[in-house]
Protein backbone atom coordinates (compact mmCIF):
# COMPACT_ATOMS: atom_id res chain seq x y z
CA UNK A 1 0.00 0.00 0.00
CA UNK A 2 1.32 2.86 -1.40
CA UNK A 3 0.39 6.77 0.14
CA UNK A 4 1.33 10.16 -1.07
CA UNK A 5 0.23 12.66 2.39
CA UNK A 6 0.43 16.45 0.85
CA UNK A 7 0.08 19.10 3.79
CA UNK A 8 -3.19 21.25 2.80
CA UNK A 9 -4.26 24.33 4.07
CA UNK A 10 -7.68 23.36 2.45
CA UNK A 11 -8.70 20.71 -0.06
CA UNK A 12 -12.01 19.33 -2.24
CA UNK A 13 -12.76 16.91 -4.62
CA UNK A 14 -15.09 17.16 -7.48
CA UNK A 15 -17.12 14.25 -9.19
CA UNK A 16 -19.37 15.65 -12.55
CA UNK A 17 -18.60 19.07 -11.28
CA UNK A 18 -19.96 18.36 -7.83
CA UNK A 19 -18.15 18.64 -5.09
CA UNK A 20 -18.27 15.31 -2.89
CA UNK A 21 -15.22 15.97 -0.34
CA UNK A 22 -13.39 18.71 1.44
CA UNK A 23 -11.47 19.73 4.03
CA UNK A 24 -10.12 22.65 5.83
CA UNK A 25 -6.27 22.61 7.37
CA UNK A 26 -5.19 18.69 6.99
CA UNK A 27 -3.82 16.06 4.91
CA UNK A 28 -4.82 15.15 1.03
CA UNK A 29 -3.67 11.45 0.70
CA UNK A 30 -3.34 9.68 -2.64
CA UNK A 31 -3.92 5.62 -1.65
CA UNK A 32 -2.73 2.85 -4.16
CA UNK A 33 -3.51 -0.39 -2.90
CA UNK A 34 -1.44 -3.03 -4.62
CA UNK A 35 -1.91 -6.72 -4.90
CA UNK A 36 -0.98 -8.76 -1.90
CA UNK A 37 -2.06 -5.49 0.05
CA UNK A 38 -3.48 -6.33 3.60
CA UNK A 39 -6.66 -4.62 6.20
CA UNK A 40 -2.96 -5.01 8.94
CA UNK A 41 -1.03 -2.65 6.20
CA UNK A 42 -4.28 -0.75 6.01
CA UNK A 43 -4.38 -0.04 9.96
CA UNK A 44 -0.63 0.45 10.16
CA UNK A 45 -0.75 2.94 7.76
CA UNK A 46 -3.24 4.78 8.72
CA UNK A 47 -1.94 4.87 12.55
CA UNK A 48 1.03 6.07 10.76
CA UNK A 49 -0.49 8.89 8.94
CA UNK A 50 -2.91 9.82 12.07
CA UNK A 51 0.21 10.10 14.20
CA UNK A 52 2.48 11.77 12.01
CA UNK A 53 4.04 15.44 13.68
CA UNK A 54 4.01 17.52 10.15
CA UNK A 55 2.15 20.51 12.07
CA UNK A 56 4.13 23.24 13.64
CA UNK A 57 3.93 23.59 17.42
CA UNK A 58 4.19 27.38 19.11
CA UNK A 59 7.89 27.11 18.36
CA UNK A 60 7.54 26.40 14.76
CA UNK A 61 9.04 23.25 15.06
CA UNK A 62 6.67 20.23 13.21
CA UNK A 63 6.29 18.53 15.96
CA UNK A 64 2.30 17.99 16.09
CA UNK A 65 -0.24 15.44 14.55
CA UNK A 66 -3.45 15.73 12.84
CA UNK A 67 -4.96 15.30 16.32
CA UNK A 68 -3.03 17.82 17.94
CA UNK A 69 -4.46 20.38 15.55
CA UNK A 70 -8.07 19.23 14.76
CA UNK A 71 -7.25 18.64 11.54
CA UNK A 72 -8.81 16.04 8.94
CA UNK A 73 -7.84 14.16 5.79
CA UNK A 74 -9.11 13.89 2.47
CA UNK A 75 -8.84 10.41 1.21
CA UNK A 76 -8.65 9.89 -2.67
CA UNK A 77 -7.81 5.95 -3.91
CA UNK A 78 -5.22 6.28 -6.78
CA UNK A 79 -4.27 3.01 -8.42
CA UNK A 80 -2.04 4.52 -10.91
CA UNK A 81 0.72 4.70 -7.37
CA UNK A 82 1.08 1.48 -8.39
CA UNK A 83 2.75 1.39 -12.07
CA UNK A 84 5.24 -0.48 -13.14
CA UNK A 85 7.45 1.35 -14.75
CA UNK A 86 10.78 -1.14 -15.70
CA UNK A 87 9.87 -0.88 -19.34
CA UNK A 88 9.62 1.45 -21.45
CA UNK A 89 7.41 4.99 -20.86
CA UNK A 90 3.83 3.68 -20.66
CA UNK A 91 2.91 2.55 -17.06
CA UNK A 92 1.80 -1.04 -16.43
CA UNK A 93 -0.52 -1.20 -13.90
CA UNK A 94 -0.81 -5.08 -12.95
CA UNK A 95 0.74 -4.19 -9.75
CA UNK A 96 -2.51 -2.72 -8.76
CA UNK A 97 -5.06 -4.73 -6.60
CA UNK A 98 -8.18 -5.42 -8.71
CA UNK A 99 -11.18 -2.73 -7.70
CA UNK A 100 -13.04 -4.74 -5.76
CA UNK A 101 -10.13 -5.49 -3.52
CA UNK A 102 -8.82 -2.16 -3.98
CA UNK A 103 -11.83 -0.56 -3.04
CA UNK A 104 -12.45 -2.90 0.08
CA UNK A 105 -9.16 -2.01 1.70
CA UNK A 106 -9.00 1.70 0.16
CA UNK A 107 -12.42 1.78 3.06
CA UNK A 108 -10.72 -0.17 5.56
CA UNK A 109 -8.33 2.23 5.60
CA UNK A 110 -10.40 5.20 5.89
CA UNK A 111 -12.83 3.49 8.70
CA UNK A 112 -9.16 3.07 10.71
CA UNK A 113 -8.20 6.79 10.12
CA UNK A 114 -11.64 7.32 11.65
CA UNK A 115 -10.87 5.01 14.53
CA UNK A 116 -8.01 7.10 15.08
CA UNK A 117 -10.13 10.08 15.65
CA UNK A 118 -9.48 12.04 12.52
CA UNK A 119 -12.32 12.98 10.27
CA UNK A 120 -11.99 11.84 6.56
CA UNK A 121 -13.60 12.68 3.45
CA UNK A 122 -13.59 11.04 0.54
CA UNK A 123 -13.96 11.37 -3.40
CA UNK A 124 -15.83 8.57 -5.20
CA UNK A 125 -14.17 5.23 -5.67
CA UNK A 126 -13.06 4.61 -9.38
CA UNK A 127 -14.61 7.54 -10.77
CA UNK A 128 -12.99 10.76 -12.49
CA UNK A 129 -12.06 13.20 -10.24
CA UNK A 130 -10.50 16.76 -10.08
CA UNK A 131 -8.72 17.75 -6.89
CA UNK A 132 -8.18 20.86 -5.95
CA UNK A 133 -5.92 21.60 -2.79
CA UNK A 134 -3.41 24.54 -1.32
CA UNK A 135 -0.54 22.55 -0.72
CA UNK A 136 0.73 23.96 3.00
CA UNK A 137 5.10 24.19 3.17
CA UNK A 138 5.47 22.86 1.12
CA UNK A 139 5.22 19.70 2.56
CA UNK A 140 4.25 16.19 0.76
CA UNK A 141 5.56 12.93 2.47
CA UNK A 142 5.56 9.25 0.58
CA UNK A 143 5.13 6.16 2.56
CA UNK A 144 4.88 2.28 1.32
CA UNK A 145 3.80 -0.19 3.95
CA UNK A 146 6.79 -2.72 2.27
CA UNK A 147 9.46 -0.36 4.65
CA UNK A 148 7.88 -1.72 7.11
CA UNK A 149 7.85 -5.39 6.16
CA UNK A 150 9.81 -7.91 8.19
CA UNK A 151 12.18 -10.11 5.98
Amino acid sequence: MKAVIQRVTHASVKVDEQVVGQIGLGFVVLLGVANGDTQAQAELLAAKIAKLRVFEDDAGKMNLSLPDVNASVLCISQFTLCADMKKGNRPAFTPAAPPDVANSLYEHFCESLKAQGVPVETGVFGAQMHVELLNHGPVTIIMDTDMWRKP
